[in-house]
């Protein structure tokens, strides 16, 4: 029989967790889907156009580029909804979501600006301005890689379904979401619980704080590092980026390490401890969008280009800098 601080576990780790994803997951499905509807997804693209007109991409794309500013998750669920209605293929899917690696990224710059700057000062700047830099690179490389493997034709707008109403395009808009919208959750709840509740109990039972700790126990081979360095990315990578922050805040107040060096060590822990957050905190909502085997292969391509790009930025700015 399950105890009171049993129960309360369970719902502070579990239930009140899994039930706010739910709710962001459906205020980004009808986002995405009322949009639609209003067929706003040629207005929204605009932003974007010059991108992918040059990419060879979609309106779609663009219009899911402008929306990623504001919700990723209602970005997803509209790039989704049009790979299951065919208006985009495969191959657009996986670059439109790389392609959505900026506004990803402005999604959670106000965060890291505001937790950074005290602890590391002028560091924050410069490790800030190199990520978003990254982010910028890898956006302009697929509007290139979009070119070269996207046909022309695929920038004309693909129609959509128009509200039966054009005297009243809101309410008509509104019905047709609400219709598209049960059905669609369904399918989302139907994924997501599950595989929530199965990295919950890998969670519970140490698999990924395990897999954290093998990572930081096992940088030896970063022997070009200081041990002050690898202080702060066991840190970064077997806690979290705060406890990274906060031991290269000591480390730059008392002058054992420079701001060039905590810059450096930051980005490296930035590679090497985002693919197991990602799968611990992405998959089990991508899965819920997406299908399972199509949400692992774009968080695949997510993590590989991320870490490209910053291993980029990090050897520029070092050589740079030296």
């Amino acid at each position: 029989m399950m105890t009171q601080d049993t129960l309360t576990h369970l719902w502070l780790h579990l239930g009140w967790p899994l039930l706010r994803l739910l709710i962001f997951l459906a205020i980004g499905l009808l986002a995405a889907l009322f949009i639609e509807s209003l067929n706003w997804t040629r207005k929204m693209a605009m932003i974007a156009r010059p991108l992918t007109r040059f990419g060879h991409l979609s309106p779609l794309t663009g219009a899911a580029f402008s929306l990623c500013f504001f919700s990723g998750m209602a970005a997803n669920t509209m790039l989704a909804e049009g790979y299951d209605k065919g208006q985009m293929s495969r191959k657009e899917l996986i670059l439109a979501n790389l392609f959505n690696s900026l506004p990803a990224n402005f999604l959670h710059l106000p965060t890291t600006f505001f937790i950074a700057v005290p602890i590391i000062k002028g560091a924050a700047f410069i490790y800030i301005g190199l990520t978003v830099s990254a982010a910028i690179l890898r956006t302009l490389f697929i509007s290139l890689l979009g070119r070269a493997l996207l046909p022309a034709t695929n920038t004309e707008a693909i129609q959509t379904d128009m509200p039966a109403d054009q005297a009243h395009p809101f309410r008509s808009a509104l019905e047709n979401t609400i219709k598209r919208f049960k059905r669609r959750i369904r399918k989302i709840v139907s994924y997501t619980v599950p595989i929530y509740i199965f990295f919950y109990y890998l969670s519970e039972a140490g698999f990924f704080s395990a897999a954290e700790e093998f990572m930081a126990q096992h940088l030896s081979w970063l022997t070009w590092l200081s041990p002050q360095a690898i202080s702060i990315l066991t840190f970064q990578v077997a806690a979290e980026f705060t406890a990274g922050l906060a031991a290269a805040g000591a480390l730059l107040a008392n002058g054992s390490m420079n701001v060039r060096e905590i810059v450096v060590v930051l980005l490296i822990g930035n590679i090497l401890s985002s693919p197991i957050r990602a799968i611990r905190h992405q998959y089990p909502y991508y899965a819920g969008i997406f299908k399972p085997v199509l949400a692992a292969e774009l968080i695949f391509f997510s993590q590989s280009f991320r870490a490209l790009s910053i291993v980029f930025v990090t050897i520029l700015y070092y050589i740079l800098t030296m």
